[in-house]
């Protein structure tokens, strides 16, 4: 049983590094072998991922433990966030929510998404024990049951690596079909798509950009700790 302080998303790095990577641990069962550990560092398995959700945001907000998991995603998340626009924000493919959960506690009235119902399920029961107030919606990030112009700002922030060609395009055009200002989408650039964390593409700039040209409006690409494609939504959208 993992001591409850410990417990955060560093432990998605360990088991991927001390288990995966040697071959111990199937790329396959990794998810499994993580909420496995999760559930059972406490009696009630909502504890657990309460402490989860707790020690990893405090994690994000403060200091990191160097080559963790949270190292990794803390510049990313402060990115995502001085990028966002507006007070409405729909974040695509949130997984756990870290993300979605800061932008909310900063004062945005923020929908968290994702196809995974018992994701979703999780940080909609989670977020009220964390004091933050947001919303959530299963849906599938190339076809979301929300209208035109519905959102500030759509984030699509390490999601589309886990995609193919098409998916990732069909989903940067659902998010500035959704966007009023503009759209987010980041991506690790990585030599090999890192099948442990589901990774099915690489990217590099160019290719960021071969994505910006399919939408037709203004964009720029950038690097920091990955790939950054913004995609601004010119004039009010009807």
């Amino acid at each position: 049983m993992l001591d409850l302080d410990r417990l955060d998303n560093d432990l998605a790095g360990w088991l991927e590094r001390t288990l995966v990577r040697p071959g111990l641990l199937p790329a396959c069962s990794f998810e499994d072998a993580f909420v496995s550990v999760v559930r059972s560092s406490a009696t009630d398995p909502d504890d657990a991922w309460l402490a989860f959700y707790r020690n990893t945001l405090a994690a994000l907000h403060g200091d990191v433990r160097p080559g963790g998991t949270n190292a990794e995603l803390k510049p990313v998340h402060e990115r995502a966030a001085a990028l966002t626009l507006g007070p409405d924000v729909l974040e695509l493919g949130c997984c756990f929510g870290f993300l979605a959960l800061r932008l909310a506690a900063a004062g945005h009235h923020v929908t968290a998404s994702d196809l995974t119902p018992g994701t979703v399920e999780l940080l909609a029961r989670t977020a009220p024990r964390l004091g933050v107030r947001l919303d959530t919606l299963v849906a599938d990030a190339r076809a979301v049951p929300l209208p035109d112009a519905a959102t500030d700002t759509v984030l699509a922030v390490h999601l589309i690596e886990h995609l193919p060609s098409e998916a990732g395009k069909a989903v940067v055009a659902e998010a500035v079909r959704l966007a009023r200002r503009r759209v987010v989408v980041a991506v690790p650039f990585e030599d090999v798509p890192n099948e442990t964390w589901g990774h099915v593409r690489r990217f590099d700039e160019a290719a960021l950009a071969e994505l910006g040209d399919t939408v037709g409006l203004p964009y720029t690409v950038s690097t920091h700790h990955g790939g950054w494609l913004v995609i601004d939504v010119p004039g009010p959208r009807p």
